[in-house]
């Protein structure tokens, strides 16, 4: 699957945000018109308030499915797009392009952390995740109470707790939640 356009590629924290995932099927000879289609409805959707960007990935090729991504600031966001009528003017004004929605998968905070790319699979159970996500925080507190507080006792407070905050983000998302539901695949599958 290649990219076509992913404006966020940062994975969003637990704040509430909500990432919807739609898998098509575009039936052979049709990939222009419902690329052009999908851009549209992409686009339409980046005018609303609340929405934080989109991607479009093409299909793999043979009968693998196309990819929208949107996201949105939160729950109220998602809705007022879904139930707008330019999403239902967009759905009014796409016969003829043979496509087909296949699935759909709506995740919110942690949940991003565990989806694998290309999967409609749904999310673990929370509890599962929250097993996870502290045998990933565990090893990251563990060293940063070791290495980075002893720099940090000259510094304020706030200051030090927001550079702590953030090294512990970027390690969370980028290091270690990323190898630990990779590790975990099977029991979080299970």
């Amino acid at each position: 699957m290649t990219a076509v356009s992913l404006e966020h590629t940062t994975v969003p924290a637990d704040t509430g945000e909500v990432t919807l995932l739609i898998a098509r099927r575009v039936e052979p000879g049709h990939e222009a018109a419902f690329e052009r289609w999908a851009r549209g409805i992409l686009e339409s959707a980046a005018a609303f308030p609340g929405h934080l960007g989109y991607g479009l990935f093409r299909s793999s090729g043979g009968d693998a499915p196309w990819f929208l991504v949107h996201r949105f600031r939160d729950a109220e966001a998602c809705r007022i797009w879904q139930e707008s009528p330019e999403r239902a003017a967009w759905f009014a004004d796409c016969r003829g392009h043979h496509h087909t929605e296949i699935a759909r998968r709506k995740l919110t905070g942690m949940e991003t952390w565990f989806a694998k790319p290309g999967s409609t699979r749904p999310a673990p159970p929370r509890w599962k995740m929250a097993i996870s996500a502290t045998l990933a925080i565990y090893p990251i507190s563990l060293l940063g109470s070791y290495f980075l507080v002893p720099h940090l006792t000259a510094l304020p407070l706030v200051l030090s707790s927001a550079v702590i905050a953030g090294v512990f983000n970027v390690l969370m998302t980028y290091v270690a939640m990323p190898a630990v539901s990779r590790l975990l695949r099977g029991w979080l599958a299970r």
